[in-house]
């Protein structure tokens, strides 16, 4: 991961300063060293694939197919089911310690569980824009990750291997400060969603921008992450500036 991004980085000169942000960023991201490490101890790992829209493999099996989808879990109303997004929704920020998540009372986080975990966003466009933003927040805890991976994975063949490594190191990257600055909802139909999150992060007077592209699959009432590659549950790269991006942040 940190050499694909060192060769991916922008920021060549100094190169080795430039590398060392974006190694301290993966590494307080917290889902991003589970996974890393998941894919470490995998004998026989898939070969890398394109991310798909296609949620075959997180779709819940016990459900028949007319209980899956619906208002969200704690009943926020407004289920859209398809569309798109060209400006930022507008969101109250809070802090989880350092940084800033979205919330709003018609988008969601709809509900707090007794482990902290913030859930319950609404079925649309903005709900999963809103749940991919909080993802970055809840997965870069070390206090919260363990608890927030068992609510936001989704059901699916490598669900039990993410569960498996906990927590991992995430949250070890001292020092380093993560932000959410813009968004793009690059697919929606309802069922599915592809959220790319345009991350900042900082570390010891050096800045570096990350692409964290989250594929989420409508569960349960909520939205979840949808692990359909192993080895790229996330798509993240190095990116060198947000055009393209919806500016969006506290």
């Amino acid at each position: 991961m940190a050499e694909d991004n060192e060769q991916q980085s922008p920021f060549t000169r100094p190169g080795f300063v430039a590398a060392t942000v974006v190694i301290a960023l993966i590494v307080v991201l917290g889902l991003v060293i589970v996974i890393v490490n998941m894919n470490r101890d995998d004998p026989d790992p898939a070969p890398p694939t394109s991310t798909s829209t296609e949620p075959t493999s997180a779709a819940p099996t016990s459900e028949p197919p007319e209980a899956v989808g619906g208002a969200s879990v704690c009943g926020l109303p407004g289920e859209v089911l398809e569309g798109t997004l060209s400006a930022a929704p507008a969101a109250e920020w809070a802090f989880q310690d350092t940084t800033a998540y979205p919330t709003s009372p018609e988008f969601g986080p709809g509900e707090t569980n007794a482990d902290g975990v913030r859930y319950c966003f609404q079925h649309s466009p903005e709900g999963a824009v809103f749940a991919a933003a909080n993802a970055v927040v809840q997965g870069s805890d070390s206090e919260l990750v363990g608890a927030w991976l068992d609510y936001f994975v989704a059901d699916g063949p490598h669900r039990d291997a993410v569960l498996s490594q906990g927590a991992g190191t995430g949250g070890s990257g001292q020092g380093v400060r993560v932000e959410v600055a813009g968004f793009r909802l690059l697919a929606y139909d309802g069922q599915t969603a592809r959220v790319d999150v345009a991350v900042r992060g900082a570390t010891g007077g050096q800045t570096v921008n990350l692409s964290m592209v989250y594929l989420l699959v409508w569960e349960g009432g909520d939205w979840k992450l949808s692990v359909t590659d192993p080895n790229a549950p996330i798509n993240v790269a190095n990116i060198p500036d947000l055009a393209g991006y919806i500016s969006w942040g506290a």
